[in-house]
């Protein structure tokens, strides 16, 4: 067999993240280093590297950032207290939050203000988790997986609905939700889960290019959620390997050995770089060109912050 390199598209930056890394190199641009970025501004070493060597200042939480600075919310989304916080600091803050993630947290003010019990079908201890968990923190129970549903309780069975984190599998997450609606009959439904555009359009592409692959490298790093379902889905879908790299350096070239059918493709926070450096290590152990098969295009965009745009563009 001929031995061959494809592509998966879509691969690499959605609109949100585009917009999360753009809005911190404006915000540098306008208002000069030291901006301060709480949490990554996105899930990518790389990008934060890039974005630290150009005067980002990255911090766990707001009590590391001077009074009266700069910050910039990730792309993630936060908790209303740390808003509060913020404030009561005399923050200047600039919120980079993805739209889609800010979508999901006006569901769930909304139906906590109706009463309505939610089930946040998400990891525990990711950022975007957390930020939703904020909005409604009495009315959230959190469950990881279809397993978790059973011994899930609520205070009403008649008044429950659910909510997803956006990087979540689509497979795995479609179970979660046909236990949940087993389980509460009177749940109050939704036409559609939340995971985003861009994670159900990478797990699609990357489903098209695994089922006939020897070996498929995802491109992301390792806090990345939707990088990590992403070789998840790749083995479900037949690749007979499926590995995560932050970049070429991190590749074994023992993984190679008897491999004919490589399929190469990114997380949502992965710059376009990191991959064409992939394939160049890849055509240096004896691979031809990579050739790309696109299965859907995107063209969603997203406007600055509203901090930004009132500012002005530099």
């Amino acid at each position: 067999m001929t031995k061959s390199v494809v592509l998966a598209a879509p691969r690499g930056y959605c609109a949100g993240v585009d917009r999360a890394v753009t809005t911190v190199e404006l915000a540098l641009e306008r208002f000069g280093a030291p901006i301060y970025v709480r949490k990554q501004i996105v899930h990518n070493r790389h990008v934060v590297e890039d974005l630290q060597a150009r005067g980002a200042v990255f911090v766990d939480e707001l009590d590391a950032v001077p009074d009266g600075a700069t910050v910039v919310f990730s792309a993630h989304g936060v908790a209303p207290s740390v808003h509060a916080d913020a404030a009561a600091r005399g923050l200047h803050t600039i919120d980079a939050t993805c739209p889609l993630v800010t979508r999901v947290h006006n569901e769930a003010k909304k139906f906590a203000a109706q009463g309505v019990e939610i089930v946040l079908i998400g990891h525990a201890g990711h950022e975007e988790v957390e930020g939703t968990t904020g909005e409604a923190p009495e009315s959230i129970r959190l469950v990881e997986r279809p397993e978790d549903v059973e011994a899930l309780e609520v205070r009403d069975p008649s008044r429950v609905t659910f909510l997803t984190q956006t990087t979540l599998s689509v497979d795995e997450t479609a179970e979660t939700i046909s236990r949940i609606r087993e389980k509460f009959p009177l749940l109050t439904d939704r036409s559609r889960d939340d995971i985003c555009y861009a994670t159900q359009n990478r797990q699609a592409a990357v489903k098209h290019i695994a089922a006939d692959a020897d070996l498929v490298i995802v491109v992301g790093s390792a806090n990345s959620s939707n990088s990590v379902r992403l070789v998840e889905v790749a083995r479900e879908a037949g690749a007979r390997d499926a590995r995560r790299v932050d970049n070429a350096d991190e590749i074994d070239p023992a993984w190679l050995q008897g491999v004919e059918r490589v399929g190469v493709t990114s997380g949502a926070s992965v710059p376009e770089s990191l991959v064409r450096g992939v394939c160049a290590f890849l055509e240096a152990h004896g691979f031809p060109p990579a050739v790309e098969e696109v299965l859907i295009e995107e063209r969603t965009s997203f406007g600055l912050p509203r901090e930004l745009r009132d500012a002005g563009r530099p």
